[in-house]
């Protein structure tokens, strides 16, 4: 959890008697990555000490599909380093979140954030690599108009619009504050591409905020919190917001790009002196574009996920890399190359590239593990990735585009390159065995195989699909 630094669990109990605070939750992130919530009265202090030292017991079986009810009992344990002060609570309570263990007080095999650990550890201990990242998230707030609105805007043109015709730049400010407030360092906030108006009062707006960069456990933590506190501060004004990869057909999808660098001894691997890729990079990119299609099991994990990549909205669909194409999978954007004397100190992942592929849906530990398993192969394996840099390099040319494999095209061929990968991911225990079988299950039984036929041939079925997913992850 972001916010305030704690030394220890005394610390905790001092600053909870001392602010008066009533309400001590337990804050964990299960498998959908959605942050659920275990709440204590902290009004006795022996009590609030037991809660930091035992942590509590929970039914794994209803956070985790890998989790039988048979045997569902494990720990949720707080960890005592920091918290935040609920800013959406009705009464003072501090939220600490939680790791999760087994029976044994052993962190739980299964649970994403320890896969992740596992991963980071791995490319660590092998390459001495150790990765950072910055989510983009984009979002649609939604809300019914009350009255004609005096500045409509034209759909599908409101990237970077301002006010008057963007209607939520003020929320979206105040997005911003309550992450900064909470701890959570953002670069910017800025309206998007997407404007709808549903049965002529229900207007539905795109934002994005993007965040500043952290080590990949980090950020998937950052990812979950912010999502929290977005949808916290529209509930504060009775407006709602969707995270879903496609909101509506002829609309503009909702990604989450992710940037990623690499630092070895502090120093960045993706960018040499003169601001040109280094062979370290090329290495990381063919490791990605060697796992793509086995990635989108964790980047895209739902139907409305594989909506979303059509060229035409400025999202990937080929598997492959370019500089500053963002019809590519992998983008290199543009580098302060002509700045970069002197600027290394300030901030030395500024060069990064970006992996278009992912959406919010996806479960951010599982993902960024994903990624972790995929660079360090694409590391160890330099001749065969260099080789995968070269041949699904692409520069702006469109029709060049059509040489390179698709994108999967749904979760049940996801599902199926999973299988083929699984025992990259398996490799050293990093992801569990049945973290594996559960997700090529979940995905294989969506059965959605005809997706793009049904959307030729039933489009109301796929945008009724759609609103079933308006509120997911």
């Amino acid at each position: 959890m972001q916010g305030i630094k704690f030394s220890d669990k005394e610390e905790i109990v001092s600053f909870v008697s001392e602010n008066g605070i009533r309400i001590l939750n337990l804050c964990h992130i299960p498998e959908d990555g959605r942050l659920r919530t275990l709440s204590f009265s902290a009004s006795d202090k022996n009590r609030v000490y037991e809660i930091l030292d035992l942590g509590e017991r929970v039914d794994g079986s209803n956070l985790f599909s890998f989790i039988t009810p048979g045997k569902s009992d494990i720990y949720i344990m707080p960890k005592c380093d920091k918290g935040l002060v609920n800013p959406f609570s009705t009464v003072p309570a501090l939220n600490l979140l939680c790791r999760y263990l087994d029976e044994n007080g052993k962190p739980l095999d299964v649970a994403p954030e320890n896969v992740l650990t596992k991963a980071e550890e791995k490319l660590r201990s092998s390459k001495d690599v150790i990765l950072k990242a910055l989510a983009e998230l984009e979002f649609y707030i939604i809300s019914k108009q009350q009255s004609e609105m005096l500045f409509p805007g034209a759909p599908e043109k409101n990237y970077h619009d301002s006010s008057p015709f963007t209607k939520f730049e003020w929320l979206r400010n105040e997005i911003l504050v309550a992450l900064t407030s909470s701890g959570i360092g953002t670069k910017y906030g800025h309206s998007e591409v997407g404007r709808l108006l549903c049965n002529g009062n229900t207007l539905m707006e795109q934002h994005e905020v993007e965040f500043a960069p952290q080590n990949l456990a980090e950020m998937a933590e950052t990812i979950t919190i912010a999502k929290w506190i977005i949808r916290n501060v529209c509930a504060r004004h009775g407006i709602s917001v969707s995270f879903c990869p496609k909101i509506a057909l002829e609309h503009a999808g909702t990604g989450m790009h992710i940037h990623l660098c690499g630092l070895k001894n502090g120093e960045n691997v993706v960018a040499n002196h003169d601001g040109t890729l280094t062979v370290e990079a090329r290495e990381m990119i063919g490791g990605m574009l060697r796992f793509a299609p086995s990635l989108a099991a964790f980047g895209n994990p739902t139907p409305p996920s594989y909506l979303r990549f059509i060229a035409r909205k400025e999202s990937p669909m080929h598997i492959c890399w370019s500089a500053r194409n963002r019809l590519a999978l992998i983008r290199i954007p543009l580098w302060w190359s002509f700045k970069r004397k002197g600027t290394e100190e300030r901030d030395v992942c500024r060069e990064t590239f970006e992996y278009r592929a992912p959406d919010a849906f996806a479960s951010a530990y599982l993902l960024f593990a994903g990624i972790a398993v995929a660079i360090n192969y694409g590391l160890k394996n330099s001749k065969e990735s260099l080789e995968i840099a070269e041949k699904l390099h692409v520069e702006e040319t469109a029709g060049r585009r059509k040489r390179f494999k698709l994108l999967p095209r749904s979760c049940s061929e996801s599902a199926r390159n999973l299988r083929k990968d699984r025992k990259f991911y398996e490799a050293d225990d990093v992801f569990p065995k049945k973290v594996i079988d559960k997700t090529i299950e979940k995905l294989s039984a969506y059965k959605d195989e005809d997706l793009w036929k049904n959307l030729a041939e039933k489009p109301e079925k796929v945008e009724s699909m759609l609103r079933r997913y308006l509120h997911y992850g």
